[in-house]
């Protein structure tokens, strides 16, 4: 019987996507039924040479690594579609005319055989075809046609003498030398190439299969063929392929293609029948068992050919789908089968059968389905399908339902001790009840928290009853912490115990442990980085290094790869052959000697990461020499370019590693590198690799001296030449980067067991990849230290086994990283080795639970809350014992448990109780210690169903982050909601000492959350809390009261912190130094646990927790807060809302790309001369910032035109330039740099903005230069004084005597009477009253020897309009109060201003309605008083008077109130006024005629005549020397129509010489007129005339002095009445003027006198009498 080959005897790669049976691939089969047919079976052969791994996928005979070559009879393997070939050479007949051609592919064989390629030790290049085939013996297979696989012959000619292209091996020596090519061959494609496989036998196969095809198909230019000679002296020829030739041997391939094409064609036809096979079930349905009104689905995968067809059955009745529509769903996609029924009620519990059916035969399958009816009330909704919160003595079967489903451990393994070399076993036997037979555990093992595999090193096994886990030969490497998990479906559980591996015995006494852990990191072509961990026992002596040996897989001879030893654990290993794979392994070294090896590696292929990514894309089976051909046109070799992302990736004392990667510019062959070094700051470059280029884009590069700094740089080759060098790298240092850690600190021994101590440590300062920790023991006073571990553990805890009770010990710990292990830490406080219990001082069990509560009561259930214990015993509480008994007519009866298992949650539902039974309680908690007292029996509690329609209470509610004014309330939801859903709590508090009554509520509305922050607290006071749920129907019962708590903030008590770090990660950090030992930080989210950590890292070294973003965002918004566990309530906070969350991504991202802030950007500004300056400031600049200059992408540089300085103190920039000039127009920009931190910014002056600054510059510098002789420093302005008057002002400087300043209006000279002395620097013009005639262009010059400035004031439109409004409001602003006075025609009202203009608008206001001049009503301007005459007033005039002055811009308003009182005086003073005015006009008096004095002779006639006027007519009477006087024949008087009086003497005597008086008198007064008459006698002329002249001048005189009195009197009374009453009249004003008597012969007044009538004028005789007043 022909043996199969490797990957279908082992076939565990299928596993993967097949189960079961289908292992057996229909290749197999078909082989297995075409076996006897076949009539010739050719030997294919692959040649192995020693350590070459190389092999025949389709000729896999039993594999051998010591034979030279491998045979295989069953070459013939078919594919699916009976596709079977042979690689080296397979023949078949099918028929008589196959029967010829496959025997002539026999005899050929023979010639393969001898022309396989052969492998040295030394190299191991295949030529391009491992057998090349001659036309007439080519064979060839029936390919996968759906995959498109086609065969092509490599290297053959058609010629009469087939002779067969054969490649030139080239020698190990010569391998990297440039080879001459001239033809190309053909680039290959694999197709169906299978992963690395997981056994180690595997992985040597496919790595050698791979380097042969690779070698076989390899591309290039002109291959040398060489003739593989059976003996040494053969000569070796060389064979060279022309165009033509190739050409002519590609078309012969093409016609063979079509040949093989159709013959696969026709074998396929006639193979047919041959893979048809019966059914059979992949995958089995499985029985479930479900709860009522649950989903169940049942699955299967069915296999076979033709297709086979389901059918479902029910007790075997076949399911009729449309007979239950609804019920049943029966679905078919691509293979897998599957029956869901819905809504399960008890009568679908039954058996049920798949029945697969085609033409070979048919196969049935059953399961079994039990539906369950709950007893209790539990709500349906919570059971239909998805996860369901459970009660909570419920687990999970191995189907997702709820059951009772207990797993325990028997016969436990404890804790293990070994050593190196020796076999261990672990075991435990597992009792699962109830047992059913169909449901089959999985058992798992897992070291370390990681799961463990079958290997050569492990081995499993389970009986069905015992697990047990067997280490054949047991290393340090395999010492850890061993977990059993025992899973049924989703329910599983744990057993773990340690298992400890001590060192073997060193052969060499003092030499140190092996290390161990040695990995292959990194590996490619020829290159592969090599760790390990350094062991934990050094022999006494420190140890000096490391060697590092290799072994090609396949042979048993170690190389060792180092010369000297290594520190560093981490060392490069290179020179390794591409394709061969190798395993490694370290020896530690000491003065005393060099450690046992290490466990051997893994083994690792020396590939291409590509290509071996590419060999583990494809998990199908493995290569099958399955290739796709393609031809290339002949090209000339391409120079390839240089390498690119040249780094250093890891430098120690002892080298240097540098990566990089290939070129995209290489041409169609491979490529191999030169690296090259040069010392730092030279420019002379050594190649490093001098004899053989390197074929991985790694390199190590030895020899370095330490403490230099090198840099590097690498070019790439091939046939065509030599590239251009890659970038160089950055200087570096040869030096340890990483250092050696330093001790760790605080160790703190507890007790645990009476043979184990709990050692606790905090993590060194500023540890770096640290690989774990070795603790070491000492009894003390012995000296003598022992490792208490032998594989570095991770964390700060370590459980030290072993001791002996009774001892006394102290501890050590040393941290180790790649660099080495760190000093021993301080020694630990002395601890004896005693169990916690009892002895113990630090662990204790737990105080009992108390305040029992029910939250749910059903018929047969009851759901109860409890508190945690107030002392937890010094750890952490891991669960809950519940005992209950009866109580029946008040005796209670014996407790019973209501749970095996400890439960975690502080609620439980107590199954399976009497109803209307009355129950007691009592709580027991447990920890590491053991179970605590039971608690107190609660009060006594009835089962029975609750009916309430409100929720039941709230229960767990707990306080945390206590502080002096608030803290944080938290809740669980009652179990029982009532008659609907919760729809909120209310949460009440009260003091402690208060009474009941005093309990108020927190929230006015309810809260959805279950967590309240709680302010306004009073700090030292105690205070209570509970909660209360609310649903539609009513706020239910309260909870428990929570303990009391002091409103305060403990001293040390320390708040989450936010951080952001120089990478910009943001964390919350929070740190504690109140710790126990077995203290946990314990982060949530909106104070529920943080499930999710694909958004947060959580990291807890020591005393410190931090919790790490990995990408902030809107999902991340929340409160976040931190609880340590085992302390006195340690806890804290941090809110990150939407505003928090923006301002930590800004400064995140200002921490990943560090700028220098700046406190001004650039800018650009006007110096005094015109020049321009350039500046911007940056925060702060250290010492070494640089600034460069650039303009328009041109970096300028410090000389004439541009002046450039950089003031670190002040970080300062600036740039300065004499002149703006065209060519200046564009971007300037200012770039910082200031160590990793840069800045720039930049300032674009285009156009208008260039064209704006230039000007400015230009006027700038001319204002400096107008600036060096007398000059305005501002420009002639005006402002308008509190007198209303407008001043012209300027301000000078440069000022000297000599200089004179000159004003101007329109172009003419203002003649000043006052020489300005510049004093106060100010010159100014002062124009009083000013008004419109003032309009005009104002302009002042400046003048001195120096030069001259002028500044002119255009006053006219706009500007005048301005100045105008300003006045206005000036004037306006000077308004007095109104004021009433009455008058004879009416009442008037008057306001004074300092001025009036015509542009200060005056309006009127009565009573809000502007009032509408008439007649009666009238307004008007009298010099400085404004007012407003309201002639006969009467009581509607009355009310509120206000006047308007508007001054352009503003109304300015004076109010008075005209009624009441002030109505009535005033209306009373005119109705006076108005009746003295009357009595004036109607009054008796001399209108004119009568002389003042009369001279006249004597002898003559004196005739004098007056008028007189009076209504009524008044007396006339006359009076001599102030006598009465009567008409007489000398003298006679007359009186003629009551105006006309004469005076008639017909001769005058001396004794008429006298004063004569004139009276006229009617009712409103009396008025005299006086004349004096002197009669001169003809004798005595002389004397008379002294005489009259006497009388003359005594009358004169005192006419004169009744004129100058009068005068004064009337000069006095003008001037107040013209203060107080009258103005000027405008020419805009209505004048008023006296009415003009009526025509009767009644004369008018006359305003003015002349000097007679006023001599005439007689005086008052009614004092009362007033004035008449002449009204404007």
């Amino acid at each position: 019987m022909m043996s199969l080959p490797f990957y279908q005897r082992h076939h565990d790669h299928y596993d993967r996507a097949y189960r079961h049976k289908a292992l057996q691939s229909t290749v197999s089969q078909y082989q297995k039924e075409t076996k006897s047919k076949s009539a010739v079976y050719a030997q294919g052969s692959t040649a192995y040479a020693r350590g070459s791994a190389a092999y025949r996928h389709a000729s896999a005979a039993d594999f051998s690594l010591e034979s030279s070559a491998a045979y295989s009879r069953g070459s013939s393997a078919y594919d699916l579609e009976s596709a079977a070939y042979s690689y080296g050479s397979t023949a078949y007949d099918h028929s008589a005319a196959q029967s010829k051609r496959s025997a002539a592919y026999s005899l050929d064989s023979e010639a393969l055989s001898k022309s396989s390629a052969a492998y040295s030790h030394g190299s191991e290049s295949i030529n391009k075809l491992a057998a090349a085939y001659r036309l007439g013996s080519e064979s060839y297979s029936l390919g996968l046609k759906d995959s498109n696989l086609m065969i092509e012959d490599q290297s053959y000619k058609m010629s009469p003498k087939a002779k067969r292209a054969k490649q030139n091996l080239i020698s190990e020596d010569k391998e990297n030398e440039a080879i001459d090519y001239s033809v190309p061959i053909f680039t290959g494609r694999e197709v169906g190439v299978s992963g690395i496989t997981d056994t180690e036998e595997e992985r040597i196969k496919e790595s050698a299969a791979y380097v042969a095809r690779r070698n076989l198909f390899a591309t290039g230019e002109g291959v040398s063929v060489s003739k593989v000679a059976k003996s040494s002296s053969e000569e070796e020829h060389h064979e060279k392929k022309s165009r033509k030739v190739a050409i002519r041997e590609s078309a012969e391939r093409v016609a063979l293609k079509k040949t093989l094409e159709e013959t696969q064609a026709f074998h396929k036809k006639l193979n047919q029948d041959k893979l048809l096979h019966p059914p059979e079930f992949i995958i089995e349905p499985r029985s479930h068992t479900v709860w009522e009104k649950q989903n169940v689905k049942f699955r299967c995968t069915v296999a076979g050919w033709p297709e086979p067809r389901v059918t479902w059955y029910k007790n075997n009745v076949p399911i009729d789908v449309q007979t239950h529509p609804g019920k049943y769903t029966i679905e078919n996609r691509y293979g897998l089968h599957s029956l869901e029924i819905s809504t399960c009620d008890f009568d679908d519990t039954a058996q049920y059968r798949a029945s697969a059916m085609n033409v070979k035969g048919e196969i049935s399958a059953y399961a079994s389905l039990v539906v369950k009816r709950y007893k209790g009330d539990l709500d349906a909704s919570l059971l239909h399908a998805g996860t369901v919160s459970m009660p909570l003595s419920l687990g999970v079967t191995p189907h997702g339902y709820a059951s009772r489903f207990e797993i325990s451990f028997v016969d436990k393994f404890d804790v293990a001790f070994g050593r190196e070399g020796e076999t261990m076993s672990l075991g435990c036997t597992v009792v699962i009840s109830p047992d059913i037979k169909r449901f089959k555990p999985d058992i798992e093992w897992y070291r370390n928290g990681v799961l463990i595999t079958p290997s050569k090193w492990v081995q499993m096994h389970w009986t069905g009853e015992r697990a047990s886990l067997t280490l054949t030969h047991a290393n340090k490497e395999d010492e850890g912490l061993y977990t059993l998990r025992v899973v049924m479906g989703e329910y599983y559980e744990e057993y773990s115990g340690y298992v400890f591996v001590r060192d073997a015995d060193a052969e060499i006494p003092g030499a140190p442990g092996a290390p161990l852990d040695v990995q292959c990191l990194d590996a490619n072509k020829d290159y592969v980085i090599v760790s390990w961990k350094q062991p934990a026992v050094d022999g006494g002596n420190p140890i000096i290094g490391y060697f590092i040996d290799r072994c090609e897989v396949g042979t048993t001879h170690w190389t060792q790869c180092n010369e000297t030893p290594v520190k560093f654990a981490r060392f490069p290993v290179t020179g390794l052959i591409e394709g061969r794979s190798y395993i490694f392994r370290v020896r530690a070294v000491n003065k005393a000697g060099i450690s046992l090896p290490s466990r051997v590696s893994e083994p690792v292929a020396a590939l291409d990461p590509a290509d071996r990514a590419r060999l583990r894309s494809h998990p199908s089976a493995p290569w099958t020499g399955q290739i796709i051909v393609t031809e290339e046109e002949p090209a000339e070799g391409v120079v390839p370019g240089p390498p690119t992302d040249l780094q250093v990736i890891e430098a120690t004392k002892n080298y240097v590693v540098l990566s990089w990667k290939p070129p995209g510019q290489r041409g169609h062959e491979g490529i191999m590198y030169f690296v090259e070094k040069c010392v730092a700051g030279t420019e002379e470059w050594q190649r490093v690799n001098t004899e053989i280029p390197v074929k991985s884009p790694r390199f190590a590069v030895f020899d370095l001296a330490e403490g230099k700094s090198y840099c590097f740089r690498v070019r790439c080759c091939n046939s065509a030449g030599i590239g251009e060098p890659s970038e160089a790298t950055e200087a570096t240092v040869v030096d340890d980067k990483l250092d050696i850690p330093k001790p760790p600190g605080r160790i703190m021994p507890t007790r645990n067991t009476d043979t184990s101590v709990v050692v606790t440590w905090t993590e060194p300062p500023d540890a770096k990849e640290l690989v774990g920790y070795y603790i070491e023991s000492s009894v003390v006073g012995s000296g003598h230290w022992e490792p208490c571990n032998n594989n570095p553990v991770k964390g700060t805890r370590f459980i030290c086994h072993g001791l002996t009770n009774g001892e006394k010990y102290i501890f050590r710990v040393r941290a180790v990283n790649a660099a080495g292990l760190s000093e021993f830490s301080q020694d630990s406080e002395p601890i004896e080795v005693q169990a916690a219990i009892g002895g113990g001082l630090l662990h204790a069990a737990p105080s009992p639970p108390y305040d029992i509560t029910v939250l749910e009561s059903v018929r047969d259930s009851m759901a109860l809350g409890w508190k945690q214990p107030k002392v937890t015993g010094g750890t952490e509480i891991t669960g809950y014992y519940v005992n209950y008994r009866e109580v029946i007519g008040g005796v209670p009866g014996k407790w019973m448990e209501a749970n095996i298992k400890a439960i975690s949650e502080r609620a439980y539902r107590i199954q399976n109780l009497k109803e209307n039974m009355v129950y007691q309680f009592q709580v027991a908690a447990a920890n590491l210690a053991g179970v605590g007292t039971p608690s107190l029996p609660s009060q006594p509690f009835k089962c029975e169903e609750w009916t309430i329609a409100v929720p039941g209470p709230p229960h767990d509610v707990t306080y945390t982050e206590v502080r002096k004014d608030s803290l944080v309330l938290l809740w669980k939801e009652p179990v029982y909601t009532g008659r609907s859903p919760i729809a909120g709590y209310y949460i009440d508090m009260k003091e402690t000492e208060a009474k009941e009554e005093h309990w108020r509520s927190v929230n006015e509305k309810p809260l959805q959350k279950k967590f309240l922050k709680i302010g306004g607290l009073t700090e030292g006071v105690s205070y209570v809390f509970r909660v209360r749920a609310t649903n539609q129907a009513g706020v239910g019962k309260p909870s428990n009261t929570t303990d009391p708590v002091v409103a305060e903030t403990r001293p040390g008590t320390k708040e989450v912190v936010v951080d952001v770090d120089d990478n910009g990660v943001i964390s919350l950090n929070f740190e504690c130094d109140q710790m126990s030992p077995n203290s946990k930080f314990v982060w949530s989210k909106n104070y529920e646990p943080i499930e999710d950590d694909s958004r947060l890292a959580i990291d807890t070294k020591g005393g410190k927790s931090k919790a790490t973003f990995k990408d902030l965002g809107e999902d991340d918004l929340g409160i976040y807060s931190c609880i340590v566990t085992d302390t006195d309530g340690v806890s804290s906070s941090y809110t990150i809302d939407e505003e928090e969350m923006k301002r930590l991504l800004a400064l995140s991202h200002e921490h990943k790309f560090p700028t220098v802030p700046l406190v001004s950007e650039l800018a650009v500004e006007i110096l005094e001369k015109g020049e321009v300056r350039f500046w911007l400031q940056a925060e702060k600049l250290s010492g070494n910032a640089k600034a460069n200059f650039v303009f328009n992408d041109k970096e300028i540089f410090n000389g004439e035109k541009y002046k450039m300085k950089v003031d670190q103190k002040t970080g300062l920039v600036e740039m300065i330039m004499d002149k703006l000039e065209d060519k200046d127009e564009g971007t300037y920009t200012f770039q910082l740099q200031d160590g990793k931190a840069t800045n720039q910014s930049s300032l674009v002056l285009i156009g208008d903005v260039f064209k704006k600054l230039q000007d400015e510059a230009e006027f700038q510098r001319k204002e400096w230069h107008r600036k060096q002789g007398p000059h305005f420093v501002d420009k002639l302005g005006w402002e308008v004084t509190d007198d209303c008057n407008v001043m012209l002002k300027c301000k000078v400087a440069n000022i000297k005597k000599e200089t004179h300043i000159v004003w101007y209006k329109d172009d003419r000279e203002i003649m000043v009477d006052e020489e300005h002395d510049f004093k106060d620097g100010v010159c100014t013009l002062l124009i009083s009253e000013f008004s419109k005639k003032d309009t005009g262009t104002y302009e002042v010059i400046l003048k001195d020897d120096r030069g001259k400035d002028t500044s002119e004031l255009k006053l006219t439109d706009t500007a005048f309009a301005d100045l105008m409004n300003e006045v206005c409001r000036r004037i306006a602003l000077s308004a007095t109060d109104l004021k009433i006075q009455s008058t004879a025609e009416g009442i008037r009202l008057y306001s004074f201003v300092t001025y009036y203009v015509e542009d200060l608008r005056v309006g009127w206001v009565h009573n809000d309605t502007q009032i509408r001049f008439t007649d009666r009503v009238k307004t008007g301007v009298t010099g400085e008083q404004i007012w407003l005459q309201i002639n006969e007033p009467t009581p509607q005039d009355k009310g509120k008077y206000t006047m308007e002055l508007f001054d352009g811009k503003t109304a300015h308003k004076k109010t008075v109130d005209l009624s009441g009182q002030a109505f009535d005086e005033a209306f009373a003073e005119f109705q006076r006024l108005k009746q003295a005015a009357i009595a004036e006009k109607n009054r008796a008096r001399v209108l004119g005629g009568l002389p003042d004095v009369v001279t006249i002779q004597e002898g003559k006639a004196l005739n004098l005549s007056c008028t007189v006027w009076g209504d009524p007519t008044p007396e006339v009477s006359w009076l001599k020397n102030e006598k009465s006087f009567v008409s007489d024949a000398n003298c006679i008087l007359k009186f003629e129509s009551g105006k006309n009086v004469n005076f008639t003497i017909s001769a005058v005597s001396t004794l008429d010489s006298g004063k004569y008086s004139l009276v006229v008198k009617n009712k409103y007064g009396t008025e005299t007129s006086d004349v004096t008459v002197i009669v001169i006698s003809v004798s005595g002329q002389t004397d008379m005339a002294k005489h009259a002249a006497s009388v003359q001048g005594q009358s004169q005189n005192n006419v004169t002095l009744s004129k100058k009195k009068k005068a004064t009197t009337a000069s006095k009374q003008h001037k107040e009445g013209e203060k107080k009453d009258f103005i000027k009249p405008h020419v805009d004003e209505i004048i008023a003027t006296e009415e003009t008597p009526d025509p009767k012969g009644i004369p008018t007044v006359e305003k003015k006198k002349d000097a007679k009538s006023n001599q005439n004028t007689a005086k008052k005789t009614d004092e009362k009498a007033a004035a008449a007043e002449t009204v404007p």
